[in-house]
């Protein structure tokens, strides 16, 4: 699906139809690596999980894609969104990859040594700002987004899940009052709490390099994965995982009773069971909420954290978002 333009006027009435409530823009720390080139799509057909050609196809090829760069063994190294900025087929591919700022140095390493002789140039984007939009409680239906094709880049649905509202690129310092009227700039804080809360990952801690599984973190959920697109690096347990249609462990959002321990809960804290069994490990988290990769068997039991001999309650939920028959 093909984000459509609109004028200024229709925007602002965009803007007022959201149930009233202003958007909230984010500014996210994620950097931008653009990739461009006649080979730029068949080139990252072989190193990520989703089907990149899609970016390059004729027709309603759709603006963004979410995918993970796997390692050899099958194990999460990057996450990364894709954003198609060639307006046509006629064009030269040119794409934009969004990852962990942290991981920019390495994920362009990553790029380079398998690049080989392909016509395609990597370069990061220091002049480009990356904004979340969420639209408060009711993100609406994403196929009625926008673009403004004044100062925004691009203006796309999060390929992730409705829950997440919208990607925006723009220029550094553009003015977000004029790209989505009435927004307000947000805390990036808050945009955490949100992802947290809906059991969205994103980044390193939540999922560490050589150590996450792309099926245990989601990521069919998040339409990051096609199964029918053929070999890329780590493919082979990701399918024979499928296939054999057994997921014991999902990253989940959990929370925690107030107040918290004085510096918080520790990434990787063991999760126990109320009778001291393992049920999984903390990942990552703001405040009361986080992340956790926990045992489906578990999921409903009372749960805690052992922290010098104290235990810290927590509760597991399961997102609202995920397709139905998702608990298995």
């Amino acid at each position: 699906m093909l984000v459509r333009a609109i004028t200024a006027p229709g925007l602002r009435r965009w803007c007022r139809g959201r149930r009233g409530a202003a958007a909230a823009c984010f500014p996210l720390g994620r950097a931008l690596l653009g990739v461009r080139g006649a080979e730029a799509a068949v080139f990252l057909q072989g190193l990520l999980t989703n089907d990149v050609t899609q970016l390059v196809a004729a027709g309603d090829a759709p603006p963004a894609l979410y995918a993970h760069a796997l390692n050899v063994q099958g194990r999460c190294l990057y996450d990364v969104i894709l954003y198609r900025l060639h307006g046509s087929t006629a064009e030269e591919p040119h794409i934009l990859l969004e990852c962990d700022s942290s991981v920019l140095d390495s994920i362009q390493k990553h790029l380079k040594l398998y690049k080989i002789r392909r016509k395609v140039t990597i370069t990061p984007c220091p002049d480009l700002s990356l904004w979340a939009i969420i639209p408060g409680e009711q993100p609406g239906d994403a196929s009625s987004l926008p673009k403004c094709a004044d100062q925004a880049l691009l203006l796309t649905p999060d390929p992730r899940a409705e829950v997440m509202g919208w990607r925006l690129i723009t220029k550094k310092g553009a003015n977000l009052s004029e790209i989505i009227p009435g927004s307000q700039v947000g805390d990036v804080q808050d945009y955490h709490r949100h992802r947290y809360k809906q059991g969205i990952p994103e980044g390193v801690k939540d999922l560490p390099p050589g150590v996450a599984l792309p099926l245990e973190s989601n990521l069919a959920f998040m339409n990051g994965i096609s199964f029918t697109k053929g070999c890329y690096i780590g493919q082979e347990l990701t399918a024979r995982t499928h296939h054999m249609g057994v997921i014991r462990k999902r990253l989940l959002p959990v929370s925690f009773p107030a107040p918290l321990p004085t510096h918080g809960i520790p990434e990787g804290a063991e999760i126990l069971t109320e009778s001291g069994k393992p049920a999984g490990k903390f990942r990552a988290g703001g405040g009361e909420l986080g992340i956790a990769l926990l045992r489906l068997a578990h999921v409903n039991e009372p749960l805690c954290v052992n922290l010098g001999g104290d235990k810290v309650k927590l509760s597991a939920t399961t997102p609202q978002w995920w397709p139905k028959p998702a608990a298995k």
